[in-house]
C-alpha cells in the first residue's frame, strides 16, 4: 500500500485520539511519518505493529478498526499509546526490512553474558550479568524505542507481528508472564485459525502446547519484559491468512490486552 494513503487512514482517526509524530525517517528522497495514537486513561497498553514490512495484517487492523479499539478501551479506563506502522518503507514495498536494508526489530536491548560480552539474543537458556537499552540499530528501531522510553512501563505490551515462513493459516505467539492470562486467547483464536502447538517454528524456538513460546530476542516485547511489565506478547499470524481473519484474531488479542492493562500485574 502507498504510505501516503495509509498515513490519510491513520491520521482520520484524529477525532478518536490525539494523532501526532513522534518522528520522521528518510529513505532515499522520501520522508516518512512515524505515527503515534494516544488515547488518555489510568492504565496503559502499548501496541506497536509493522516492524517489518511484509506483515501487513497488524498495520491494516489498527487502521481500518481502531474506533471498535478505542471505543473497548475508553468504557475499561485503559490508556492506550498506539504505533501503527513502524517500518513506512518496508511496508509500502512489501519488503521484510526497510528500503536500505536495515533490519527493525531486534535491537531495543542487549545482554551481558561475560565480562564485555553483549548479545542480543539469548538462543540457549544461559545467566546474564545484566542487560542494557541500546542505543544503534536501524533508524526506525531508534526512533521507535527513544519514543517509548520516554514513559514508564505500561501495564500491558502487546506487538503484532505475521510469520512469513509457516505455510497455511495459522497463528502462535511470543509472551512472557503468567501463561494462563493467554491460554484464553489462544482457544478463542482457535476457534479461527489453527494454533502452531508443540512445533518448531524457526531455528531457535518451538511453540509448547498452548501455542506460545518464550524467546529473549532483544524486541520490545523482551525489553517490556526485562522492566517488570506483567503483560507482553509478540501475536503472529502467518501471511497466508485472509486479512479479515487476521483482523478478528489480531482484535480479540487488543480487546484481551486491553482487559489485562485494566485489571492490572
Amino acid at each position: 500500500m502507498n504510505y501516503t494513503d495509509y498515513a490519510k487512514r491513520i491520521r482520520a482517526h484524529a477525532h478518536l485520539a490525539d494523532v501526532s509524530e513522534y518522528g520522521r525517517v528518510m529513505e532515499g528522497e522520501r520522508d516518512y511519518p512515524l505515527f503515534r495514537l494516544v488515547v488518555p486513561g489510568e492504565r496503559w497498553l502499548v501496541i506497536t505493529s509493522g516492524f517489518h514490512g511484509e506483515e501487513p495484517a497488524g498495520p491494516l487492523t489498527l487502521a481500518e478498526h481502531f474506533a471498535q479499539v478505542a471505543a473497548y478501551a475508553v468504557e475499561r479506563g485503559v490508556g492506550l499509546r498506539v504505533y501503527p506502522c513502524i517500518n513506512p518503507s518496508g511496508f509500502e514495498d512489501g519488503t521484510r526490512y526497510n528500503r536500505g536494508g536495515e533490519k527493525p526489530n531486534n535491537d531495543f536491548m542487549r545482554y551481558e553474558v561475560a565480562p564485555g560480552e553483549w548479545v542480543g539474543e539469548l538462543n540457549v537458556a544461559r545467566p546474564i550479568l545484566r542487560w542494557a537499552l541500546y542505543d544503534g540499530g536501524p533508524k526506525e528501531t531508534r526512533a521507535i524505542r527513544g519514543e517509548l522510553a520516554r514513559y514508564p512501563a505500561p501495564a500491558a505490551a502487546l506487538d503484532i507481528h505475521q510469520d512469513n515462513y509457516l505455510g497455511g493459516t495459522a497463528t502462535y505467539a511470543y509472551t512472557f508472564g503468567d501463561k494462563a492470562a493467554y491460554r484464553p486467547l489462544v482457544e478463542a483464536s482457535a476457534k479461527h485459525l489453527t494454533v502452531v502447538r508443540s512445533q518448531k517454528v524457526d531455528d531457535h524456538s518451538f511453540t509448547d502446547a498452548d501455542g506460545l513460546i518464550e524467546y529473549h530476542d532483544g524486541s520490545v516485547t523482551d525489553w517490556y519484559s526485562r522492566q517488570g511489565v506483567p503483560y507482553t506478547a509478540a501475536l503472529e499470524t502467518t501471511t497466508a491468512t485472509p486479512q479479515a481473519v487476521c483482523d478478528t484474531v489480531n482484535l480479540l488479542w487488543i480487546r484481551g490486552f486491553i482487559d489485562l492493562a485494566a485489571r492490572g500485574g
